[in-house]
């Protein structure tokens, strides 16, 4: 800065420069005071791509099985004649799971040397709930009769659990930070601007509204997309030392979606005393959601760079938090929910 000045001295028509050190002192002071140091990090999924179904509690709510007759009726159609045959039942499987498990492995994405404990913990499921109302003998009918039609009604189940994930992530780290992105927000002439503090009583609308009343955000203006986000806000404005909500492209973490590498764009980014927070909310039933898991081991392998570049440089550990909604209380102190971090998985490797 002193070089430049010094070279428009006489167009500034001044005989003695400022105090440029003072004034570059301040400005450095006001521009860390306003940021949280994020370093240039790219991590992109790469190599094999593993698939599988996380566990889960079967619902048999819609199966309520019963068994049927197993006598065959004849009609001879040159007498008008009338007889019957009794059934017997059809291949005899050495334990009851075994024909809901035998059915299942027909289907092509399912590996049974991969998934045999979970098709096994599902087929008990199903059996345990049969013997709840049948016989033994009435739950063995229904399991061969039956064992098809169970068996896509568990592999539909499965398909919600499932889950796929590269078998590693490339990263590659480079020097300085990254500046945050400018965020612009489109709101309805006639809906106000709201104070983060009020309650939101028609949540179904709440993306469509502009918040403020921020002393620690590093935006003067927020959109949420539910009122668990506005909550957690809440939460941060007494906690944290800082905090923001990403704008798209601000970081650039990728994971598997499909056949494409979609960027992830976490809820929100705090920093504390100790450390510096990725902080994803999601709803209980979507916490095991295959794309929901696939962000966050993009994200906490993203975050275990961050850290090492961090404590090369003396900066604060990166971790990565995934909430559910339920959990999220404005009662609860921010160090609560750090039992929710979500560690790097090794076997990723990178």
């Amino acid at each position: 800065m002193k070089q430049q000045l010094q070279g428009m001295q006489d167009e500034l028509f001044v005989d003695e420069l400022p105090d440029v050190a003072a004034i570059v002192a301040k400005t450095t002071q006001v521009l860390v005071s306003q940021t949280i140091d994020i370093p240039r990090i790219t991590v992109i999924p790469s190599g094999e791509i593993s698939t599988g179904f996380y566990p889960f509690s079967l619902d048999v709510s819609n199966l309520h099985l019963q068994p049927g007759a197993r006598e065959i009726l004849i009609h001879n159609l040159h007498t008008d004649e009338q007889s019957s045959l009794s059934a017997e039942l059809g291949l005899v499987e050495k334990r009851p799971e075994d024909y809901i498990v035998h059915a299942l492995i027909d289907f092509d994405d399912i590996d049974y040397f991969t998934q045999v404990e979970l098709l096994y913990d599902l087929a008990g499921q199903m059996v345990r709930h049969l013997r709840s109302y049948l016989s033994e003998t009435e739950a063995l009918d229904v399991l061969d009769k039956n064992r098809r039609l169970i068996a896509r009604e568990i592999h539909a189940q499965m398909m919600v659990h499932f889950w796929e994930k590269a078998t590693h992530y490339e990263v590659n780290v480079s020097r300085g930070f990254t500046a945050l992105k400018p965020c612009h927000y489109t709101a309805s002439a006639n809906e106000p601007v709201r104070l983060v503090r009020d309650t939101v009583t028609d949540k179904s609308r709440i993306k469509q509204m502009l918040f403020s009343g921020f002393q620690k955000c590093l935006y003067p203006l927020q959109k949420f997309d539910s009122d668990t986000e506005r909550r957690f806000a809440v939460i941060l404005e007494r906690d944290a030392q800082k905090w923001f909500k990403p704008a798209l492209g601000q970081f650039q973490i990728y994971y598997k979606q499909g056949n494409e590498q979609a960027e992830y764009q976490p809820d929100f980014v705090a920093e504390t005393q100790n450390d510096i927070l990725m902080i994803e909310t999601k709803a209980r039933t979507d916490m095991q959601n295959a794309e929901v898991q696939a962000k966050a081991e993009a994200a906490t392998a993203w975050c275990k760079q961050a850290t090492d570049y961090a404590v090369q440089h003396g900066g604060k550990p990166w971790k990565y938090l995934l909430i559910a909604h339920d959990e999220v209380d404005e009662a609860k102190r921010l160090e609560d929910f750090l039992r929710f971090e979500r560690k790097y998985d090794q076997k990723l490797g990178i």
